[in-house]
C-alpha cells in the first residue's frame, strides 16, 4: 500500500465511530481519527456505483442529485466516476474493481446484493477507499450509512391500505408483493407492513419478487388471481412502483370493473400519473435531495480524512458492521391528495412532466394547474 493509501486507512478506520449518541450507542467507541486532512494534491475522486436503471429514481434524481452536492462540497473539478450495474450483481463487483483501479478518494454504492458485495467492500477498504452505503445496507467494511427510515415505508403502505379497505378489509384477501430478498430494504418494508397488516386482514398470497422486476411481479399476480378468484382480492400490497405498473396490468387483464387499491413506492412518474388516473391507490415519496446529500456529504467528508461527527447523527449496524453513522431520512405517504404538495420541488417531477396531454384532465380534477 502507497503512503497515500495507507494515510487514508488510518484516517478512515474510526471515521464510522464519530457519528454522535444513537439507540445502539456512540460511534466515537471504535476509535477518533483526529479530523486530519487527507495528504492530497489536485481534485478529488469520487466513485458513484448505482444498481439498476428499471426504478426511475436511479437515473432521474439519485445521480444527478449526488453528482451536483459533490462538486457543491468539493469542488467543480472534483471527478466522479459513474457506473450503472442494471441489476446484475456480479457486473457490480468488476465495477468495484474499476474504481479502486481509478484510485478514487471514495465510493457511495447501492448495492444489487448486499451480501454478495460484501468481500467488493472488503477491496476498497483494503485500497484505503471508504464507502459509504447509499440506500441499502450493504455488509462488509462500510464507514457511513444513509437511507430512508425503510420500516416506516413499509408500515405507511399498510395504514394507507387498511385506512382505505376500511370494512372491506374483514369481507376478503390482500395480496402481497414484497420486493427482491437480495435487498435488505425489502425485509423492512415487508417487516413494517406486516407489523400493521397482520390480524385485520387476510393475506392469502405474498411473494418475494424475484429482482423487484414488473414482469415477476405480472405474474405473481396472474397466479395470486388464478388461485383465490378476483372477486375475493379486496387489495394488494406492492411494496414499489415498478412492480405496481405490473400488478395493475394483470389486473386489468383480469377484467375488474374497478380496481382493488394497489400501493407503491418512490413515487415514479408513471406511478403519479396512475395515481391520478385512480388505478394506483398510493405510492411512498421518498425526499430524494437529503439523502442524496447526505451521501455526497459523507464520501466527500471521508475523502478527505475528516469525521463525520458533524454530519451522521445516528448508528445502524450492519450483519458485518457495528454502530456506522448513519443519516436516516424520513418518507411520506403520497395519495391523489398530496401530490399538489410536491411538484416542481426538487427531487419530483414539474407540472409539465405530469400533466401531459393524456392525463390534463385528471391534473384538472386534481386542481394540478
Amino acid at each position: 500500500m502507497n503512503t497515500h493509501l495507507r494515510r487514508a486507512a488510518v484516517a478512515v478506520a474510526a471515521v464510522s465511530m464519530a457519528a454522535g449518541l444513537a439507540a445502539c450507542g456512540s460511534a466515537k467507541e471504535a476509535g477518533d481519527n483526529g479530523g486530519k486532512k487527507k495528504d492530497k494534491s489536485g481534485p478529488l475522486t469520487i466513485g458513484l456505483l448505482l444498481p439498476e436503471n428499471q426504478t426511475a429514481r436511479y437515473e432521474r434524481f439519485d445521480r444527478p442529485l449526488m453528482e451536483k452536492k459533490i462538486k457543491e462540497l468539493a469542488g467543480s473539478d472534483t471527478k466522479i466516476v459513474y457506473e450503472n450495474a442494471k441489476q446484475d450483481p456480479s457486473v457490480q463487483q468488476q465495477q468495484v474493481d474499476t474504481v479502486i483501479t481509478k484510485k478514487v478518494d471514495a465510493l457511495i454504492l447501492d448495492a444489487v446484493d448486499a451480501k454478495s458485495i460484501a468481500s467488493s467492500v472488503k477491496k476498497a477498504d483494503d485500497a484505503g477507499i471508504p464507502v459509504v452505503a447509499f440506500d441499502r445496507l450493504a455488509e462488509g467494511p462500510i464507514k457511513a450509512y444513509t437511507s430512508v427510515d425503510n420500516e416506516r415505508v413499509g408500515k405507511i403502505q399498510g395504514e394507507s391500505l387498511l385506512k382505505e379497505l376500511g370494512d372491506k378489509a374483514s369481507k376478503g384477501q390482500i395480496v402481497m408483493m414484497n420486493g427482491s430478498i437480495t435487498d435488505p430494504n425489502a425485509k423492512s418494508y415487508k417487516n413494517g407492513a406486516h407489523s400493521v397488516l397482520d390480524g385485520k386482514v387476510k393475506i392469502g398470497r405474498e411473494y418475494d419478487t424475484k429482482e423487484w422486476k414488473p414482469e415477476n411481479a405480472n405474474q405473481n399476480m396472474k397466479g395470486a388471481i388464478a388461485s383465490l378468484g378476483k372477486d375475493n382480492i379486496v387489495g394488494v400490497y406492492s411494496a414499489n412502483d415498478g412492480m405496481a405498473g405490473g400488478i395493475i396490468t394483470a389486473l386489468k387483464g383480469a377484467g375488474y370493473s374497478k380496481l382493488p387499491p394497489v400501493t407503491g413506492q418512490d413515487a415514479e412518474l408513471a406511478a403519479v400519473q396512475r395515481i391520478l388516473s385512480d388505478e394506483q391507490f398510493m405510492s411512498v415519496y421518498k425526499p430524494y435531495k437529503p439523502e442524496a446529500d447526505a451521501a455526497a456529504e459523507m464520501a466527500v467528508a471521508l475523502a478527505k480524512g475528516k469525521s463525520l461527527d458533524g454530519v451522521a447523527k445516528s448508528t445502524v449496524d450492519s450483519g458485518t458492521a457495528k454502530k456506522v453513522p448513519s443519516i436516516i431520512v424520513t418518507p411520506f405517504a403520497l395519495t391523489k391528495a398530496d401530490i399538489g404538495k410536491y411538484v416542481g420541488k426538487e427531487g419530483f417531477f414539474n407540472l409539465d412532466e405530469i400533466c401531459t396531454a393524456k392525463y390534463k384532465g385528471q391534473c384538472d380534477k386534481a386542481g394540478l394547474k
